[in-house]
C-alpha cells in the first residue's frame, strides 16, 4: 500500500455493520461506557451494499475483524488487539480500495475510529466470507469457514410489538459514526480460531448499525 492521502481518490461506501461480543445486552461500548466485565472481544462484520473508490465498484464485498480490548475505548487508549480478514473475491484493485479504506488511510470515518481506538494488528488475510443480514432485520450472520461463526436475533421482548425492532438512534458511542440507526440483538453465535483470537459464546451482546461513509476528507 504505497499510496499516499494527496492521491486518495474520491470514494463512498454504505451498507451493513454488526458486532457479537462478550458484553451483556445492550452492550454498554455503543453508550461511550466501560464493557459489562471491563474488557471485550468480539466479531466485527461489514458488508457493502453500495461502495466505490475512484472508479473501483465495492458493491457486495465483505470485511471481517476480530478484535479486543480493555477499559472503555471511547475515553482511553487501552490494550487493543485486532485481526482483519478481506473479502477473498476481491481483485487487485478492489483489495487495495479495501484495505486503504478500512485502514483508515483514505480518511473518513475509519480514520477517525482508528485515530482514537488504535489497535496492535495480529494479522491481515483474504478468505471467503460469508455475511448475511435479513431484510426485515431479524437477524443476521456472519462467518469465515473454520475460523469464525458469528450470529444474532433481533432483541425482543414481552412489551415490543410483533416485527416491531429495538432500535437506537444518536447513540454515543456508535461503532460506524454519526447519525446511524443501531438495532439491538442476541448472540446465536459468537465463535472464533484465528490471529491468536479464541473464543466460543452465545447470548451476549450484538447490534447492527448501518454505515455511510465518503472520503477522503
Amino acid at each position: 500500500m504505497t499510496e499516499t492521502a494527496p492521491t486518495v481518490p474520491k470514494w463512498h461506501a454504505s451498507g451493513d455493520w454488526f458486532d457479537t461480543c462478550k458484553c451483556n445486552v445492550p452492550c454498554p461500548c455503543s453508550f461511550a461506557e466501560p464493557p459489562t466485565y471491563g474488557d471485550c472481544d468480539g466479531v466485527l462484520a461489514w458488508h457493502v451494499r453500495e461502495g466505490r473508490y475512484g472508479d473501483v465498484p465495492l458493491d457486495g464485498l465483505n470485511v471481517l475483524m476480530l478484535g479486543s480490548f480493555v477499559g472503555n475505548v471511547w475515553a482511553e487508549h487501552s490494550d487493543a488487539y485486532a485481526g482483519v480478514f478481506f473479502d477473498e473475491r476481491a481483485d487487485d484493485a478492489q483489495r487495495e480500495a479495501l484495505q486503504m479504506i478500512f485502514s483508515g488511510q483514505a480518511g473518513s470515518w475509519p480514520a477517525e475510529m482508528i485515530s482514537m481506538f488504535g489497535a496492535e494488528m495480529r494479522g491481515m488475510d483474504f478468505a471467503p466470507i460469508d455475511i448475511q443480514v435479513d431484510d426485515d432485520l431479524g437477524g443476521w450472520r456472519a462467518g469465515v469457514p473454520g475460523r469464525v461463526e458469528a450470529g444474532a436475533t433481533a432483541l425482543t421482548g414481552p412489551t415490543t410489538p410483533e416485527g416491531a425492532r429495538v432500535q437506537s438512534t444518536n447513540l454515543p458511542g456508535s461503532e460506524t459514526g454519526p447519525g446511524q440507526v443501531a438495532t439491538w440483538g442476541r448472540s446465536t453465535a459468537d465463535r472464533a480460531d484465528a490471529f491468536g483470537f479464541s473464543w466460543s459464546r452465545q447470548g451476549q451482546s450484538s447490534k447492527h448499525i448501518t454505515f455511510d461513509w465518503a472520503g477522503p476528507n
